[in-house]
């Protein structure tokens, strides 16, 4: 990605406080984002945020990165609240499904001109070149 870019973290089902950053440091598409992961769980409007971030990505495709954190999995988000939250505002776990799905594709890191690479918690140490992490099997729930 081109810099300039903001960089986002943890947003964790805040809904309004995502709608806040924007209001604070630019709309999409005027402002680039990249946001690393942990979209879901904890807050009360999981499913609100992470339905913006996939419009704002159909709509904007250049302009916001997702990236996949340890909550964008099934293991995490049914213990910490995005499956609950999913079962109560659509009565099924259909919802919850479908993203769990969506999240598999999200990508592990990004690069700001080659000189910034954004990714969610870190990876393992024996992980040491771009092409090792394009090797990772992302498809799948995270072991």
């Amino acid at each position: 990605m081109q810099a300039p870019v903001t960089v986002c973290g943890d947003i964790h089902g805040q809904f309004y406080d995502l709608l806040e950053l924007f209001h604070n440091a630019g709309e999409v598409p005027r402002t680039r984002y990249i946001f690393i992961g942990d979209f879901v769980d904890r807050g009360f409007n999981s499913c609100e945020t992470v339905q913006l971030f996939l419009l704002l990505k159909l709509k904007y495709p250049g302009h916001i990165t997702l990236l996949r954190g340890n909550h964008e999995s099934r293991q995490v988000s049914s213990a910490y609240g995005f499956y609950d939250e999913c079962v109560k505002k659509y009565g099924n776990l259909n919802p919850w499904k479908y993203c769990t799905e969506v999240f598999d594709y999200l990508p592990l890191g990004a690069s700001i001109e080659d000189k910034v690479f954004c990714i969610h918690g870190g990876l393992s140490p024996e992980v040491r070149t771009f092409d090792q992490i394009r090797e990772i099997d992302r498809f799948r729930e995270i072991p």
